[in-house]
């Protein structure tokens, strides 16, 4: 499984492009480093205002071999699920609290899981 951030820096995320979100995202086998920049006005990740300024992070996320489902959860989000991927394995999340948040992959293929889990510590949040 392959966590990345191989997505073109014009690429659209619901009404913002990657550039907009993030800069230097790099990802290691346990963690999230780079720069996330304060977003506001994202009305296309949320129709909840109070979810539409913020940090926000856009991974890509790959495997070896075709997945029978992949799932993406922030641990210790306000969402409190995890969100399965469709095919293009985009996800973008709302970051809060880098001390206490982390990434959660599941991969599902043939009855097995394989977890993996990201610190986002590393990251900085840039305000306003």
């Amino acid at each position: 499984m392959f966590v990345d951030t191989d997505i073109q820096a014009s690429t659209d995320l619901l009404g913002k492009s990657v550039s907009d979100l993030q800069s230097d995202i790099n990802v290691t086998d346990t963690a999230i480093t780079g720069t996330l920049k304060y977003v506001t006005d994202y009305t296309g990740f949320s129709g909840d205002v109070s979810e539409q300024s913020g940090n926000y992070l856009a991974l890509h996320i790959d495997t070896n071999e075709p997945a029978d489902s992949i799932t993406v959860e922030l641990v210790n989000g306000t969402l409190g699920h995890p969100v399965t991927l469709d095919s293009d394995r985009l996800i973008i999340i709302r970051i809060t609290n880098k001390a206490t948040q982390k990434v959660r992959v599941v991969v599902n293929k043939d009855g097995m899981q394989q977890v993996k889990e990201y610190s986002l510590a590393g990251l900085t949040l840039l305000n306003s």
